[in-house]
């Protein structure tokens, strides 16, 4: 552990920071070459690992000695690597893997819009517009569409991995049906729906998002006689009736579209429902790296934002949401239990 002691100079700690780049590309390279699904329980040798993945030994030697540094791998005595809590994260198969995050993070694009965050800063607008000459999110479908797919692919494993707290976290002992409102493919619901086998659920989201739903939810599926999936955009109406409403990682955009999403929510639930406002926090320790880093993210590609606690309360109580309590899900989200007034 890090002590004061031992910790690295100001000067020295600085010069990591300003490379911190090369962190990230190093991350970048170890997950698209495959080098954790590579190496497997037992320590390997670098020339093994080279010919698993493909690469030449010397440069595969100096990436995984870079990783080491921060934790990512371990080098032994007798020059083999094994594997560390991290570089497991990186294996597809694992269960806990951000693999995809990992790629997502460090796609070509944002190469392009970091060194433009003197701009965004200056402006409070996002830069991708003036990159690219569209929004976001048409860039990437219509562009990038090899980015659209990691894009995919990471918030499907995030979501699978934190619905399993959400639904832990959350007792809907007394209700009969929840809404998760702007759910993506639906994993909170369905881990909301196993949880609880009476419950009924509804899944809301764009039509493009709903039509890769969980398959647990769609027809056939193990969940399917409970569910309801209904293609919206929750930012213009919500005609969905339930007890409770989820609504998790999307009030990120401008404040206007914010209180409008709340305003529908509050109009189809009507007095007494509940509403759950799941989100990062950049005011949520331990994991202020992460969420201010993401932060900084939303403002360069669609000028969205991640709320302080403050904040997200302002906006809650702005809407006429009553707050009832909040709580940590895990390290990185918080829940905000809400009612809606008589």
């Amino acid at each position: 552990m890090t002590t004061a002691e031992t910790a690295p100079a100001p000067s020295m700690r600085l010069r990591e920071l300003v490379f911190g780049a090369a962190c990230a590309a190093a991350l970048r390279a170890t997950a698209r070459l495959g080098v954790a699904d590579a190496l497997g329980d037992s320590p390997m040798t670098v020339e093994d690992l080279a010919a698993a993945v493909k690469t030449e030994q010397g440069p595969l030697r100096r990436l995984l000695r870079a990783m080491s540094c921060y934790g990512v791998f371990a080098e032994q005595g007798d020059g083999t690597f094994t594997h560390t809590e991290m570089s497991r994260l990186l294996r597809e198969d694992d269960p806990q893997s951000l693999r995809y995050i990992t790629l997502w993070c460090t796609e070509p694009w944002t190469w392009d819009a970091w060194p433009k965050l003197d701009e965004a800063v200056r402006t409070g607008h996002d830069v991708v517009q003036d990159l690219y000459g569209k929004e976001f999110f048409t860039y990437l479908n219509e562009d990038a569409p090899e980015s659209a797919l990691v894009f995919n692919r990471a918030m499907t494993t995030s979501s699978a991995q934190s619905a399993r707290d959400v639904a832990q976290l959350l007792d809907l002992s007394g209700s009969a049906s929840v809404a998760d409102i702007g759910g993506g493919q639906g994993h909170v619901v369905a881990s909301l729906l196993e949880k609880y086998p009476t419950l009924h659920g509804t899944l809301l989201d764009l039509p493009r998002v709903v039509e890769n739903a969980d398959p647990r939810l769609r027809p056939g599926g193990a969940l399917a006689d409970r569910m309801r999936i209904v293609p919206g955009d929750c930012r213009e109406s919500i005609p969905v009736q339930a007890d409770v409403y989820v609504i998790k990682n999307i009030l990120e955009w401008d404040d206007e579209s914010t209180a409008r999403t709340l305003r529908n929510v509050m109009a189809a639930g009507g007095p007494g429902a509940r509403v759950v406002v799941i989100e990062n926090l950049v005011d949520d320790s331990p994991s202020m790296r992460f969420s201010t880093a993401m932060d900084l993210l939303l403002l360069l590609n669609v000028g969205g934002a991640k709320h302080t606690t403050e904040s997200m309360v302002g906006r809650l109580t702005g809407a006429g949401l009553v707050i009832d309590d909040i709580r940590p899900v895990n390290p990185y989200l918080h829940a905000f239990d809400c009612t809606v007034p008589a």
